[in-house]
C-alpha cells in the first residue's frame, strides 16, 4: 500500500492559477458576460505577464466548461447553464456517496487516522472564518475519501467531476448562508460513518452533503446574475 502522509499543505498557486481563479470568479459574478471573447494581449497586459500563463489559465477554464476556445477565434465566454451545472452536481453526489460507503468498508487504519485527522485541522479555519484555508482542506477531506474507496474507476471520475466543478467550490462559496459552518457539521455525519463502518450512513450522508453543496452553488450563481444585469 503507498504510504499517506497525515496532512499536507496545499501547492502555492502559479500565476496561471491565480489568473485562472480570478477570471473564473468574474465569469461566475457576471462580470464578464456570456459570449464575450477573452482577449489573451488584454488580459496579459492585465496581469503584466506575458502570454504563456494566460493559455495556461486558457486551458483550465476550458477544462471546467467556463469557455470554449476555436482556433482562430479565441476563447469565448460560455453562457452557464444551471440545468446542466446541477446534473453535474447530481452525478458527484452519487459517485462520492459510493465513495463514501467503499471507504467505510476498505479505509486502512492509517487512510482512516488521516481522513480523521483533516476534519480535526479544519476546525481552526472554520472557528476563524477562514474559508480559503477550509476551502483547501475540504478538498482534501474529499480526496482522502475518493481514495479510500479503493477503486480507480471511481477515483478517476471524481476526480474529473471536481475538475469541472472546481470555480464552483472556491472559498467564496463558503461566504454565504454559514456554509462553511454548515459543511463541517455535515463531514462530521460523513466521517462519524466512514469511521464506524457505517455503509449506508455514510453513502446518504454524503450524498446530502453534495446536494447542499450544489444548492448553495446554484443560489450564488443565481443571484449573482441577477446582481449584475
Amino acid at each position: 500500500m503507498k504510504a499517506t502522509s497525515i496532512g499536507r499543505l496545499p501547492m502555492s498557486p502559479t500565476i496561471s492559477d491565480e489568473i485562472c481563479k480570478k477570471l473564473a470568479d468574474d465569469i461566475i459574478a457576471g462580470v464578464i458576460a456570456p459570449g464575450q471573447k477573452l482577449e489573451e494581449k488584454a488580459i496579459a497586459e492585465q496581469f503584466k505577464v506575458s502570454r504563456t500563463p494566460v493559455r495556461d489559465a486558457f486551458r483550465q477554464l476550458e477544462g471546467t466548461g467556463l469557455i470554449e476556445s476555436k482556433a482562430h477565434r479565441g476563447a469565448t465566454v460560455i453562457d452557464l447553464n444551471t440545468e446542466q451545472l446541477a446534473d453535474i452536481f447530481e452525478a458527484l453526489g452519487e459517485i462520492e456517496a459510493l465513495c463514501a460507503k467503499l471507504s467505510a468498508q476498505r479505509m486502512s487504519s492509517l487512510e482512516r487516522k488521516r481522513l480523521e485527522n483533516l476534519h480535526k485541522l479544519s476546525k481552526a479555519p472554520n472557528d476563524a472564518k477562514d474559508e480559503s484555508t477550509y476551502s483547501d482542506l475540504n478538498e482534501q477531506i474529499h480526496k482522502a475519501i475518493h481514495d479510500g474507496s479503493q477503486n480507480e474507476t471511481l477515483r478517476a471520475l471524481s476526480a474529473d467531476l471536481w475538475q469541472r466543478l472546481a470555480p464552483f467550490r472556491r472559498a467564496i462559496f463558503f461566504e454565504r448562508d454559514d456554509r462553511m459552518a454548515r459543511s463541517r457539521d455535515e463531514h462530521d455525519e460523513v466521517i462519524e460513518a466512514i469511521l464506524g463502518g457505517d455503509t449506508e450512513k455514510a453513502f446518504s450522508s454524503m450524498r446530502s452533503h453534495v446536494a447542499n453543496s450544489s444548492l448553495n452553488a446554484l443560489t450564488y450563481l443565481e443571484e449573482s446574475r441577477r446582481d449584475a444585469s
